[in-house]
């Protein structure tokens, strides 16, 4: 499926045509981001059409009060939200007293990119007045990569016809509201206003949550010798720049700023330190701060990119994704994560889900260095005490510890009852990264420093969240939800009982290990936990006796108890004016249908690849995927990588492109509310872990290699034991690359294989 209104590039994102009603959703496909700070691709110049203005700052959050007609014991207080923050891009201009506004004015050309290669965002666009006066405008946007609290814009005003009085005002607003907003309640609270010179910032803070940001601009006229008229308002600081133009000329400013907040700074040298980073940006000048941008952006390519000969859409959707992936997260710091919107959007509350251990860790585990995917790690860790104050609050005991479905400190904040108090697979994605991570990377120390703390507490929980059936003769595992949402409250979901096993196993063999490998650490942890011998084989025997349900005559795990039950008809079958159904049908009947929203035992067998045979795979695949519907951005990636497992490249491709394009294609018509970022590392997972069949098999790199027939040719990088390896997959065969010291074996389709060091 091609996109209907952005061209296909290898590189670039472009939009060459005005369509007001394409605004929403091109503010955030053409969004920016640095890790620290994101923008939405809101012009900088006043817009009176439909807009959603969106700038946001990592980590900085608000308790939203929950809003809901029903309290319920253990309920979450607040859901997070992320905040929009104060506008630093604002540039309003005016010519010939006239406001440059592109819903009011008559647009002749219009055209944005997003330069992927370099992280850069252009715009131009020529326009003409009600008064006729010709002009034209260009903006070159970008978030330093190596600055994370500054930005950077050119914007050049240029007269085509006619003379005129321009007037060009770059200014900063505290005065913002967050579209998702469950009150209505204002979360910013303005402390200070400062201005000296070029220079100007305000100081505000989050009413609850108490973060202080310092929002900065520092401004200067590269075409004229002008200085900055100052006007202030309640929550506002404008610079005015005014001349007249002849036609030919232009007025050309740059613009830095962005945001400096207490997380990182004392609240007293929040001010100072910006104007230092201010003066020092415009002492640096714009071009040589986007040439190490650019250069930043390089080196990331150097070992996240795809190459895809002979598809563009397909090049243009894996690079789109990797783009928003590297600017959502960079890994520098651990108390930092991935929310599903990223710094695109509100949905969601901008905070933390498991889809961070389930999908993203594998990307950045293999495309960044190793501390980066640690610190994704250590981010659980450090909230191990929420966790185990979660789980008290709903009644569990012992260093029990339950991680939120969603969170930005910890604690749980998700506000729907099927969710917060049922979706409990939550906890057993978080055990399965710390061993996705340490097979990966051979990390012996992660394990005995943090990771055993948080398996014990995962482990407690479980231990104490399942009941002993005696018509069974099984611990079972009463009223959750698993992946598939659109089942709620069921007994045995098939999936949240297998990964409990699992967890429960896993963690009681980790102990052993510590234990024999590192005696201090586990010395430290006992005297923490009280663990005991007898405690993990507990863990084990109730592991050994975890009900399963599974259909004998059809020899099939069931997604949970009476799931045949159900009429089963496929969802090929589904009235298309009916789909989605989330959007179409009432929440009963969708409980009540056998509709599956996303990957939910199949999400099992792509965890635990090795626990079932290539037939048992075609069997579950071939009952499940007819009854899914994907109204999930988390469940084509998986079915593509399953799909290839069993060879089936047709629907591989076809999942992979609907999970690539899903954003540029607006698959689900709503990236107007922001793009789906964590889905995205989905993506990277369809073609690694898919087509090239990437695993881990018994402590060994393997790869099972395949070539969709849309393609010429594909290749990667990743790094592995701490170097480059390229993978290249043509129709004459498949070439690995290795930039190690040393020899290192791995696996070919079955067969072992000894990669020596590349030398050129």
């Amino acid at each position: 499926m091609k996109s209907v209104y952005l061209e296909e590039h290898p590189w670039k994102i472009i939009e060459s045509q005005f369509d007001p009603q394409k605004v929403k959703a091109s503010e955030s496909i053409f969004s920016l981001g640095n890790g620290a700070m994101g923008q939405r691709a809101n012009f900088e110049e006043q817009y009176s059409g439909p807009s959603f203005q969106g700038s946001y700052i990592a980590g900085v959050y608000y308790p939203d009060k929950t809003r809901v007609g029903w309290w319920k014991n253990g309920y979450p207080e607040y859901f997070a939200k992320v905040l929009n923050a104060p506008n630093w891009i604002g540039i309003d201009v005016s010519i010939n007293k006239q406001p440059l506004d592109l819903h009011l004015v008559e647009v002749n050309h219009f055209r944005r990119e997003l330069d992927m290669k370099n992280g850069c965002y252009t715009r131009e666009v020529q326009f003409t007045l009600a008064d006729g006066t010709e002009g034209q405008l260009k903006s070159i946007r970008f978030l330093s990569l190596n600055e994370g609290e500054l930005g950077a814009i050119h914007y050049t005003v240029e007269i085509l016809k006619g003379q005129a009085e321009v007037e060009i005002t770059p200014y900063v607003d505290g005065g913002i509201k967050n579209e998702d907003a469950n009150w209505d309640d204002p979360f910013w609270k303005h402390l200070e206003t400062f201005n000296t010179g070029n220079f100007s910032a305000l100081r505000s803070s989050t009413l609850k949550s108490n973060f202080d940001v310092c929002t900065y601009m520092y401004t200067e006229l590269v075409s004229h010798d002008l200085a900055p008229e100052v006007d202030e308002s309640a929550t506002k600081v404008s610079h005015r720049y005014t001349t007249v133009l002849q036609a030919g000329e232009n007025l050309t400013l740059h613009k830095y700023g962005g945001y400096l907040q207490s997380m990182n700074h004392q609240v007293a040298d929040l001010i100072p330190a910006a104007q230092q980073l201010a003066q020092k940006a415009a002492a640096t000048g714009w071009e040589a701060l986007q040439k190490t941008h650019a250069q930043a952006w390089h080196t990331i390519w150097e070992t996240a990119d795809i190459q895809i000969d002979g598809d563009v859409a397909a090049q243009q959707a894996i690079r789109f994704n990797i783009f928003q992936l590297n600017q959502t997260y960079s890994g520098k710091d651990a108390r930092l994560n991935i929310g599903p919107k990223g710094f695109t959007g509100e949905k969601y509350g901008g905070s933390t889900y498991w889809d961070t251990e389930a999908y993203c860790l594998p990307f950045y585990m293999a495309t960044k260095s190793e501390t980066v995917a640690r610190n994704l790690l250590q981010y659980r860790y450090n909230q191990l005490d929420k966790a185990i104050e979660n789980a008290e609050k709903l009644g569990f005991r012992n260093w029990a510890a339950l991680y939120p479905m969603v969170t930005m400190n910890g604690e749980e904040c998700h506000n729907e009852w099927e969710i917060t108090f049922e979706e409990i697979h939550r906890n057993g994605a978080i055990a399965y990264a710390i061993f996705n991570y340490t097979r990966y990377t051979a990390d012996e120390s992660y394990i005995p420093e943090m990771g055993l703390e948080v398996l014990i507490g995962i482990a407690r929980f479980w231990a104490q969240r399942v009941s002993f059936s005696t018509p069974k003769n099984k611990y079972v595992m009463l009223g959750v939800t698993g992946p598939n949402e659109y089942e709620n409250n069921v007994n045995n979901n098939w999936y949240t009982n297998y990964i409990a096993r699992w967890c429960l196993q896993y963690a009681a063999q980790q102990a052993e290990v510590v234990a024999k490998t590192h005696a201090a650490d586990f010395e430290r942890i006992q005297r923490k936990t009280t663990l005991t011998k007898a405690e993990c084989k507990q863990w084990e025997q109730i592991a050994s006796q975890l009900y399963l349900p599974y259909d004998e005559a059809q020899q099939l795990y069931l997604q949970q108890d009476g799931f045949l039950d159900k009429e089963l008809l496929p969802a090929s079958e589904l009235p298309p004016n009916e789909r989605p159904i989330n959007q179409h049908w009432s929440w009963d009947r969708i409980l009540r249908s056998p509709y599956i929203k996303q990957a939910d035992v199949l999400q099992g067998f792509y965890f635990f690849a090795d626990d079932f045979s290539a037939d048992e795979l075609q069997r579950h695949y071939d009952f499940y995927e007819p009854l899914t519907v994907h109204e999930s951005s988390l469940s084509p990636c998986v079915h593509a990588i399953l799909a290839a497992r069993l060879g089936n490249m047709a629907d591989a491709y076809r999942f992979y492109l609907q999970t690539a394009r899903l954003d540029l294609d607006d698959y689900n018509k709503e990236v107007h509310e922001g793009l789906h970022i964590t889905s995205m590392a989905g993506t990277w997972m369809s073609i690694v872990e898919g087509f090239a069949g990437m695993q881990i098999q018994q402590g060994i790199l393997s790869f099972r290699p395949q070539l969709p027939k849309q393609w010429k040719a594909f290749t990667f990088k990743i790094l592995y034991k701490k170097a480059p390896l390229e993978v290249q997959l043509t129709t004459a065969g498949c070439q690995f690359i290795w930039h190690g010291k040393a020899p290192i074996s791995i696996l070919v389709d079955g067969e072992q294989q000894t990669l020596q060091p590349y030398t050129a």
